[in-house]
């Protein structure tokens, strides 16, 4: 599992980087419903602030501005979202080579985010054009590395660009064809 399959799947809800259950199962190549009974039999694992359990306006949400959710917008299932502690508790119960193999992709995607966060942060504050000049390109090396496979092509150009409230991150990736 590489980096970007893992931050594909991140998705903002209440404030907070989360990972939607039947996303987190893709990931360790489970079943949503093994998931679920993870938690289910681990409750004092899963503490207040390791998983959100949407509620029908937050799923419908969820399922509206993300396309690629479409798939459940029929389900009466109500989701769960794990936030990063809670994802990192998962693993300790998990166990194989995938579920190894996919909690290091998480936490390497967690950690970029939380990474490209203080950067941006830190930007803001910034008072010379020098020091900015260095956080925007560590910010562009960080999107990189996020979005790593996803930017590269064959044959054409390739660009991502993100608005922040301090700066607009570019990302241009030319390739000529193979």
């Amino acid at each position: 599992m590489e980096n970007k399959s893992v931050k594909d799947k991140i998705v903002r809800l209440r404030g907070q980087d989360v990972i939607l259950d039947f996303a987190v199962a893709e990931i360790y190549g489970v079943e949503t419903k093994e998931i679920n009974q993870v938690v289910r039999n681990n409750p004092r694992k899963f503490l207040y602030g390791y998983i959100l359990h949407l509620d029908v306006d937050e799923k419908r949400e969820v399922v509206k501005n993300f396309d690629r959710l479409d798939k459940l917008k029929y389900s009466s299932v109500l989701l769960k979202a794990f936030m990063e502690k809670g994802l990192y508790m998962l693993a300790t119960i998990l166990k194989g080579d995938k579920a190894i193999e996919a909690t290091i992709s998480i936490i390497e995607a967690f950690a970029k985010l939380r990474e490209l966060s203080r950067t941006i942060g830190e930007l803001s504050a910034c008072p010379d054009k020098y020091g900015q000049k260095s956080l925007m390109q560590r910010s562009g090396d960080i999107m990189a590395d996020l979005f790593g496979e996803d930017l590269q092509t064959n044959g054409t150009e390739t660009e991502i660009e993100l608005n922040f409230a301090v700066m607009k991150l570019r990302h241009k990736v030319k390739r000529g064809g193979k």
